[in-house]
């Protein structure tokens, strides 16, 4: 299946936050060690909440992608069922008329 512009970024948006989630988090941690252990924790777990929210953001417009996809296929889909109805009632209507 092809993927859109759309959706081939945000899949590269998807895996780039995630490994700055990982490097971000070490790097933060490191950072604030000088401040003592409990401080370093503290500000990776803030760093990770942050980032986490980013993805969370990510994940759900790539969910309401995914959903506006399926809607448009069952409308289509529900388009054509009509029109086969419209074509078997017009048959139908011909042949009492023939008959």
């Amino acid at each position: 299946m092809k993927k859109t512009a759309f959706e081939t970024i945000l899949s590269f948006l998807l895996g780039v936050s995630w490994a700055l989630l990982v490097l971000g988090t070490l790097l933060t941690f490191d950072s604030f060690l000088d401040f003592g252990f409990m401080t370093a924790v503290f500000a990776s777990i803030i760093f990770i909440f942050m980032f986490l929210f980013l993805i969370l953001i990510l994940e759900t417009m790539n969910l309401y992608r995914e959903s506006h996809e399926e809607k448009r296929k069952q409308t289509k889909l529900l388009f054509d069922i009509r029109e086969l109805l419209k074509k078997d009632e017009s048959k139908e209507v011909h042949q009492r008329e023939d008959d």
